[in-house]
């Protein structure tokens, strides 16, 4: 039987970065994976190109039934902490919209950078390994997996979320909060694209892959990002946003005006400036062709011959107009979990459970979900670094 100080559950991000800094203060560690290899996640991210961090990275970013608890973590491990790390390697970065980073490298390099620096600190890393079951006592944890029994004074679970099922994401860290009675905050798709009903998919077909440079709002809460017409309803930056937000039965809005103030004022002014342009003429110098075009059928004619009624109409639906998604693609397409283990239950400042020494969740798997951006990396970084601190 093998006996390590700790043992982490889960490859990912949260759980690379846990295992690195824990053996680089000198802990006995074991890094489990269940998939073939370690980090499958982090290689798609960003399409490839590995979206690592965010430059702007606030609480105000992340939601958790509890909006406080990721401050202690993300404050004591920020985005140039890991800026550090991986430059340290080599590697370099540039800055995209919204403060997102990018790895110039590609995500592989990124990949790269935390594995040899788990190999260098010492982690025994094993890859196709299951647990099948996890009991505690006396003050340690005893695993029966497929590479037989594994026992450890600290358990660390970092097996992620239920999204992208295909690429092996499990409730497992649900199971395991369960089992020692940790509540578990219902999970749901986040950052995920959106569905419509089938009248309303049939009026967009047309549009399928228009992108369109919008403000989606749900609620109080709203974002401008692009939003892109889908065979099935509606996604891209703007739509995987808000679907954080959203729930069933909720509408959301849309402005496909965003630099235009006051849609119908600005409606009037085209009238006034010229009376014989037609409705698709005028859209089409600030939406793209297609887009225009299936607005402006339900008002032909000359602007002239529309009433300010009308402009009122169009202005609506060019600027607050209102859908009501049937729901989501759910898991398969989300890119995280909303929802989690409980923040309830564990310590904010190492991640360890209070009632159940020695067992800590981090990453994906706890309430705490963060913004389309490199949000969500971040927190890997650093509630795996906060919790490695602790063990």
């Amino acid at each position: 039987m093998s006996e390590y100080d700790v043992i982490i559950i889960g490859a990912g991000a949260a759980g690379l970065m846990c295992a690195l800094t824990a053996a680089g203060r000198g802990k006995k560690v074991l890094l489990l994976e269940h998939s073939k290899k370690a980090g499958a996640k982090i290689l798609i991210s960003g399409g490839g190109r590995c979206n690592f961090t965010n430059m702007d990275v606030v609480p105000s970013a992340y939601l958790s039934q509890n909006p406080h608890f990721a401050k202690s973590a993300l404050s004591r491990y920020t985005h140039w902490d890991f800026i550090e790390l991986i430059s340290k390697h080599g590697a370099t970065w540039h800055e995209k919209t919204l403060g997102q980073l990018f790895c110039d490298q590609g995500a592989g390099k990124i990949l790269d950078i935390l594995l040899t620096e788990c190999m260098t600190s010492g982690v025994t890393l094993k890859t196709g390994v299951k647990v099948d079951a996890v009991s505690y006592g006396p003050d340690k944890y005893w695993l029966k997996t497929s590479d037989g029994a594994l026992v450890a004074e600290k358990l660390v679970v970092a097996t992620g979320g239920v999204s992208i099922p295909k690429m092996g994401a499990t409730g497992f860290a649900y199971e395991i909060a369960e089992q020692f009675g940790l509540p578990v905050v219902e999970p749901e798709p986040a950052l995920v694209p959106l569905v419509f009903a089938p009248e309303t998919v049939a009026a967009m077909k047309s549009l399928a892959g228009v992108s369109a440079d919008c403000v989606v709002s749900c609620g109080k809460t709203e974002f401008r990002e692009n939003l892109l017409f889908t065979h099935r309803g509606l996604s891209g930056p703007a739509i995987l946003q808000i679907s954080s937000y959203w729930s069933l039965g909720q509408d959301i809005k849309v402005n496909l005006l965003p630099n235009i103030p006051d849609a119908f004022d600005w409606l009037r002014e085209q009238k006034a400036e010229r009376p014989k342009s037609t409705v698709k003429a005028i859209l089409n110098e600030v939406l793209a062709e297609r887009l225009a075009d299936a607005i402006a059928l339900s008002w032909p004619g000359n602007l002239a011959d529309l009433p300010n009624v009308a402009l009122k109409e169009i202005a609506k639906r060019l600027s607050a107009w209102r859908l009501t998604p049937t729901g989501s693609e759910g898991f398969k397409k989300a890119e995280v979990t909303r929802g989690g283990v409980s923040t309830q239950a564990l310590s904010s400042k190492t991640l360890e459970a209070n009632n159940q020494p020695g067992l800590y969740f981090i990453g994906e798997c706890v309430d705490v979900t963060g913004w389309l951006g490199g949000y969500n990396f971040q927190w890997a970084w650093a509630s795996g670094h906060a919790c490695a601190q602790h063990l």
